[in-house]
């Protein structure tokens, strides 16, 4: 093997433009890999190791570490996922010969069922803005169409004028990999853009901003944090306890959809999931609708109650 490309700056710019040029991923989730990586790295530096020359050991005192730092069980599985990328990358590209990774072990996690809104708590949610504030129709906006299309909140941000179509009820989504997706969207998050957009002609818009849907006051558009903080100020304001962010409202949509009826594979392709164990996941159904469906569906407790019912 080149010793050359045993030099740690060259294997991780090599890296950062795989996770560039070829997964095509989005800044944000280069960030979140690089700054996974940077926790190894400072843990190897003080070990005076190479990340070539890492064995499975040294990745278990790496995990261990994790815990020691009281770092939660799922992001320490987020964590080592990052780092098993990497290894495979340096695998696939010829920086090492075995992969140390490959019996590496996360952490078992619990079920973790997020935080769901209720139709009406998401009515709740948009009757307590005050829209004679200047942003008021614009969060309703913000709510609506988060419930309405299960973005996600990146997605939300850097949604554009250019990607609606609104006279046939889509919009056109860019999600993780820079991967581009239709969204059916419903006639009152249409009515809450319109009342929004009769507000955002009066703005200042800021060169380049002229396209982003979503703008501040000052006409530049919206951060993931501003969505953060209006939606946990909203929900305060309307007398909601449960804990929330902009994600409750993409979990809701998913939730909302499939105690309708909708077809998994259907939500999966609107959430923009590339595995469908990622959506059955993410889209839990509750105990007791659970129990109603298999008590009203399964043969046998329909033959039970057909002769329950003729006693």
């Amino acid at each position: 093997m080149n010793t050359d490309k045993k030099s740690q700056a060259n294997v991780l710019r090599s890296y950062q433009r795989y996770l560039q040029l070829e997964k095509n991923y989005s800044v944000n989730t280069i960030e979140a890999y690089q700054s996974d990586l940077r926790r190894l790295l400072a843990f190897l530096d003080e070990r005076s190791l190479a990340v070539t020359d890492v064995r499975l050991e040294d990745l278990e005192a790496f995990a261990s570490t994790l815990h020691e730092h009281a770092v939660s069980p799922m992001s320490q599985a987020r964590i080592l996922s990052g780092i098993r990328s990497f290894y495979r990358y340096l695998l696939l590209d010829g920086f090492i010969d075995s992969d140390p990774t490959e019996l590496l072990e996360s952490p078992r996690l619990g079920e973790h069922l997020p935080e769901v809104l209720s139709t009406e708590e998401v009515d709740r949610l948009e009757d307590s803005i005050d829209r004679s504030k200047a942003e008021g129709q614009r969060n309703r906006a913000i709510i609506e169409v988060l419930f309405s299309c299960g973005l996600r909140v990146s997605e939300l941000v850097n949604l554009k004028l250019s990607s609606l179509y609104l006279d046939d009820r889509f919009v056109r989504v860019v999600g993780k990999g820079r991967k581009e997706r239709l969204v059916p969207i419903s006639s009152r998050a249409v009515h809450e853009l319109e009342l929004w957009f009769a507000d955002r002609v009066h703005l200042d818009i800021k060169p380049g901003e002229e396209d982003y849907v979503f703008l501040n006051r000052r006409g530049h558009h919206l951060t993931r944090t501003m969505i953060l903080i209006m939606i946990k100020r909203q929900a305060e304001a309307a007398g909601i306890r449960k804990t929330i962010s902009p994600h409750t409202l993409r979990h809701s949509f998913a939730t909302a959809l499939l105690k309708g009826g909708a077809d998994l594979r259907a939500i999966q392709a609107m959430l923009g999931h590339e595995d469908i164990g990622t959506t059955e996941i993410y889209t839990h159904i509750d105990a007791p609708m659970l129990r109603e469906a298999i008590l009203h569906h399964h043969p046998r407790n329909i033959r039970n109650g057909d002769t329950e019912s003729q006693q």
